[in-house]
């Protein structure tokens, strides 16, 4: 449940860093998306986590805020021909949908990790 130094890891530093929430140290992923089956620094069982789509409404929310709200001051500002904006914001919404899927992936298991510590220990 904590560093090698005593102090707990915070939740925000585990999920900004993408790293195990117990020791801080190990990687959090395995691949893009693909969660580690446990960390490789302190051995915390990381399959055991079950964050779900927790996710994905907030990143529909903000990253459809965003997309639309740009569209709109760049249609408003410039007025592109239509295929500007089939270039523009696909590589955006793609981009910032997969970096903050990571981010609040990691977000949610480091809290959950803090809040429910004991299950992660538990074999499965």
């Amino acid at each position: 449940m904590s560093k090698a130094s005593g102090a707990p890891v915070s939740a925000l530093r585990a999920a900004f860093g993408a790293r195990c929430p117990r020791c801080g140290k190990g990687p959090l992923y395995a691949g893009l998306l693909k969660v580690a089956d446990k960390c490789a620094a302190c051995g915390l069982n990381l399959g055991a986590h079950d964050i779900g789509d927790g996710p994905v409404p907030f990143i529909v929310l903000i990253v459809g805020g965003i997309a639309v709200g740009l569209a709109l001051w760049t249609e408003l500002t410039f007025a592109p021909p239509m295929w500007v904006h089939g270039l523009l914001w696909p590589p955006l919404i793609i981009g910032l949908s997969l970096y903050l899927l990571r981010l609040l992936k990691a977000l949610l298991m480091a809290l959950q990790f803090k809040h429910r510590a004991e299950d992660y220990d538990a074999p499965r």
